[in-house]
């Protein structure tokens, strides 16, 4: 949405400047029309989090802990170290982590294990065959396939493989909150053939199929780490693609000659809109009280990204644009919450930026001079993946509510700079 907005007072200010021209130590107040842009700079990402495993011998152990909202899924892989090419994971969708009630799957998730064909390396009798850890004279010296990723049993190679319940077994706990805990286990040494599962990956995301896809070929590293345990390439291919990503919602812009219009840093805010924009991305409530102080010149809410119609959330590579009209004196502040997370939102300090500087109209990037603010409304959870947030909450203001002061966010939780998740412009005419 572009939004002028007609400051009566700073014009009449002007033109009365201007009638009194033969007062030679009378200088006019400056004005201006100013645009700013706000953008979401993020880089998109498919997944939401990923890592990498260790090897594990014959009665040995392994666990690594994630966060993860409703919605999502995990995905690994892990060789079957007597094999050519064969690995152990889920599904190429992945395990869904919450079952339709919403509830955390947890218990032992071994019958949801499948013993995959990379379609990389031709099958030799699983611990017998020359090109097969550890009696290969190298890495990749088997002959090669050519082929698709496929379900072992759909191979029919000819070879009897144990039953995955008798080399892995995968054990997922829900530790609180979004939290999960995953337990490998390698039960080999319990049977005829022992074998180490090797280094190997795992990512969560909430669609698609990060590590592999059925029927297509393998790539991105999984011929390296299905055919000899080199889970590095595969590793990197996932971290580049994993992170927290998250729109920016609609917000308000204020104009005032004193004061502090949207929130006071350090003070308690209650009844004044701001914690319906932090938790919820809901502007006008805060919008209608701003309208109500003396102090205040001018506002609005932008909400409509550019190039397109009605209001929405910018996501990475999508802008706000709002005008408006300024006089020296006047300061300009805006609120939009950071959609993935449970009461924050971007401003610049609780009164603002000067739009002039000794008559000069304030342009430029200032995205430097923004912050990430806690409400104080809401008790924060895992950013981006705590159930109340959006779009995983079952409804606005869900969350375990908390009656704090705004701050900048200090939670303990780990969240991009300001400077790599959006950035102000101003322009003047």
């Amino acid at each position: 949405m572009k939004k002028i907005v007609s400051l009566v007072a700073a014009s009449t200010l002007f033109f009365t400047a201007c009638d009194l021209d033969d007062d030679k130590d009378f200088d006019p107040i400056p004005t201006g029309e100013f645009t700013v842009r706000v953008e979401n700079i993020q880089a998109g990402k498919s997944f939401f989090n990923s890592g990498t495993t260790d090897a594990v011998g014959p009665g040995g152990t392994l666990s690594f802990s994630f966060n993860a909202g409703k919605g999502a899924y995990l995905s690994l892989a892990t060789m079957f170290v007597q094999s050519n090419d064969l690995f152990y994971g889920f599904e190429d969708t992945g395990l869904a982590l919450y079952d339709a009630n919403g509830d955390p799957v947890t218990g032992d998730v071994t019958s949801e294990i499948m013993l995959w064909d990379a379609g990389t390396e031709v099958n030799q009798e699983p611990g017998v065959g020359t090109d097969q850890a550890p009696r290969q004279a190298g890495a990749n010296t088997g002959a090669a396939e050519n082929g698709t990723v496929k379900l072992v049993a759909d191979v029919m190679d000819g070879y009897t493989y144990p039953a995955n319940s008798e080399v892995i077994q995968v054990e997922l706990a829900h530790d609180g909150g979004s939290e999960f805990t995953v337990t490998i286990n390698n039960v080999s040494d319990m049977y005829a053939l022992q074998s180490p599962i090797a280094p190997g990956v795992w990512a969560v995301h909430n669609s698609g199929m990060p590590i592999f896809t059925k029927d297509q070929a393998a790539a991105n590293g999984l011929e390296g780490l299905a055919e000899d345990g080199a889970n590095a390439d595969t590793g990197m291919f996932l971290a580049d693609n994993s992170g927290y990503v998250s729109p920016f919602a609609p917000g308000v812009f204020v104009l005032s000659g004193a004061g502090y219009p949207l929130f006071q840093d350090g003070m308690i805010q209650a009844g004044n809109g701001l914690e319906k924009l932090a938790e919820d991305g809901g502007p006008g409530d805060l919008d209608t009280y701003v309208a109500s102080l003396p102090t205040v010149l001018g506002h609005g809410i932008f909400s409509e990204p550019v190039g397109q119609s009605g209001g929405a959330p910018i996501f990475p590579g999508d802008a706000y644009e709002f005008t408006f009209v300024a006089a020296e004196g006047d300061y300009l502040n805006l609120a939009s919450m950071l959609i993935q997370s449970n009461d924050l939102f971007v401003a610049f300090d609780d009164m603002g930026i000067a739009l002039f500087n000794n008559g000069v109209a304030v342009t430029g990037d200032v995205t430097s001079q923004l912050k990430l603010w806690d409400a104080g409304t809401e008790v924060n959870e895992y950013p981006g993946a705590g159930n109340n947030q959006a779009p995983r909450q079952a409804g606005p203001n869900t969350g375990d509510t908390e009656a704090e002061k705004v701050m900048e966010v200090n939670d303990g939780f780990t969240y991009p700079a300001v400077n790599e998740l959006i950035r102000v412009t101003i322009s003047a005419n």
